[in-house]
């Protein structure tokens, strides 16, 4: 069901520097990065760490949780029942190219100011 999970850090390197250690003995390693946004993972970017917003106090971070949809059509309805419920939309669903070609992600703040995406993989 949980297809990738992101948290904020305050200090990037320190948290590489751990999850790059600590990540090891269960074969998770560093496998992209965006700047300072790093994804770790087995076979795919499961796991995400990127900076705290500048000047956000720490118990004020946003976590981002990514579902796994079974098809473009499940990302849609997903974003519709969402916003139909309060939600805020954060972005329409789409292809992101820059995650990868058949990247097909919506993604809404849920209540409690969270970042949730549903997101597909597959072609159209």
């Amino acid at each position: 069901m949980i297809d990738h999970l992101s948290i904020q850090v305050r200090d990037v390197e320190a948290s590489r520097a751990f999850y790059d250690t600590a990540l090891a003995p269960l074969g998770g390693r560093r496998m992209i990065e965006f700047g300072p946004v790093t994804g770790y993972g087995v076979d795919k970017p499961t796991f995400w760490i990127g900076p705290l917003d500048e000047g956000q106090p720490a118990e004020n971070r946003q976590v981002h949780v990514a579902f796994e949809a079974p098809d473009r059509a499940a990302v849609i309805a997903f974003t519709d029942q969402a916003i139909a419920h309060g939600a805020e939309l954060l972005h329409a669903p789409r292809v992101w190219t820059e995650y990868h070609a058949d990247y097909f992600g919506g993604f809404v703040r849920d209540p409690d100011g969270n970042n949730v995406e549903a997101v597909c993989h597959l072609p159209e």
